[in-house]
């Protein structure tokens, strides 16, 4: 394992350049270029605000940050799950040809998006000012959280992109799956919803819609965090801090996934050249 790292550390370069390839297609031939990461979620929360708004959001202050603290990390987190479940068919041909860690693909699709959502946030701060948010301490806090999501999403993206390799049904299904995951998780509609619902009783155990998404639904209690420490909760009229025991699960929810998604990838890897 030690060697096995060694080696992704002298390969960094590689994984340097496969990010920077990423992008620049990304952007090939558009005329804003990056730009769009500033626009895309500024457009987004025009658009839904006014969608979602009077359903969704009728009594929260200032929505359209509400929105943006949600909506950005969600599409960090889905832009990197439909990149990674594609790096190993995309890159077939280099995979067949050159020998380097097959895992820096994956990685390489979750860092591009990150760049993304770390340019979009210069849009969140201007909002979080001129709303009058600011950023608090709480805000320290991003980094934590940040953190859990990114090793969360790598691991799924391992995972996934390795499944992808032997059955490529991965990423029609994944469509179906991040739509109906987009509306479980609070992006457009406060975590407190989940505590107005009434609990699922199955056989004398009673399920509590919150406690639920806690522990089945990691990016719920993700977003919920960013929302939290950016622009509070219902219940506040600003920012607060995170509940660290709920941090706490998520962050270990995180790494059971990635240790899962790193074993399946290692135990397939040195199969993806036949079946490419």
């Amino acid at each position: 394992m030690l060697s096995h790292l060694r080696e992704l550390i002298a390969y960094r370069n590689l994984l340097y350049n496969l990010v920077l390839r990423d992008l620049k297609v990304r952007y090939k031939n558009s005329a804003l270029g990056v730009i769009w990461s500033l626009l895309n979620p500024l457009l987004m929360a025009v658009v839904f605000s006014m969608v979602f708004k009077q359903a969704f959001g009728g009594d929260l202050r200032q929505y359209y940050v509400f929105f943006l603290v949600g909506i950005m990390p969600w599409n960090f987190f889905s832009g990197s799950l439909m990149a990674g479940t594609m790096a190993m068919v995309n890159n077939a041909g280099l995979i067949k040809k050159v020998h380097f860690p097959r895992e820096l693909l994956p990685m390489a699709a979750v860092l591009s998006n990150l760049v993304n959502f770390l340019i979009a946030l210069i849009v969140l701060v201007i909002f979080l000012f001129a709303s009058g948010l600011g950023l608090s301490i709480h805000a320290l806090w991003l980094p934590v959280i940040l953190a859990t999501q990114l090793i969360f999403t790598l691991g799924l993206a391992l995972l996934l992109g390795s499944i992808n390799v032997f059955y490529r049904d991965v990423l029609m299904i994944l469509d179906i799956v991040m739509l109906a995951w987009f509306f479980l998780t609070p992006v457009f509609y406060p975590f407190e919803q989940f505590n107005s619902m009434a609990g699922l009783n199955l056989g004398g155990v009673v399920f509590e819609p919150a406690r639920v998404m806690r522990w089945l639904n990691p990016m719920a209690s993700i977003i919920d965090g960013y929302r939290t420490v950016l622009w509070g909760n219902t219940s506040t009229l600003g920012p607060v801090s995170m509940a660290p025991d709920f941090l706490l699960r998520t962050f270990v929810t995180a790494v059971l996934v990635f240790i899962l998604g790193y074993y399946v990838f290692w135990r397939t890897h040195k199969l993806f050249g036949e079946k490419l």
